[in-house]
């Protein structure tokens, strides 16, 4: 009979369980990579560009996220919008937000 049956072993000792520090360890590395990596980057970002938008004035020469280079002619406080003179003759007004880069004086001169 032992043709058409296969001999039963007995099971070896189970695998020992690992403990949960092991799990809370590597949580808390997981938790340090995505601060270090992701998290402080991008806030100290949004705080520069905080400071960027409130510390624009008129005059000032920016850049804005759609590639526009002008100077600013015209600051709203109680509202989030500018107006930037891209030619002469020529104003757009546009959000705060969209203010990419705050330009060196005389950088359109040199355009």
């Amino acid at each position: 009979m032992s043709l058409l049956i296969g001999t039963a072993h007995a099971a070896g000792a189970p695998a020992p369980q690992g403990g949960g520090m092991e799990m809370v360890i590597m949580l808390l590395v997981f938790g340090l990579v995505f601060y270090f990596m992701i998290y402080r980057p991008q806030a100290k970002r949004v705080k520069e560009h905080k400071g960027l938008m409130a510390a624009l004035s008129k005059g000032d020469e920016v850049l804005t996220q759609g590639g526009l280079v002008g100077k600013i002619v015209k600051v709203s406080d109680e509202k989030d919008f500018i107006v930037i003179n891209i030619a002469e003759g020529t104003e757009v007004t546009v959000q705060k937000a969209s203010i990419n880069a705050v330009l060196p004086k005389g950088t359109m001169k040199n355009l």
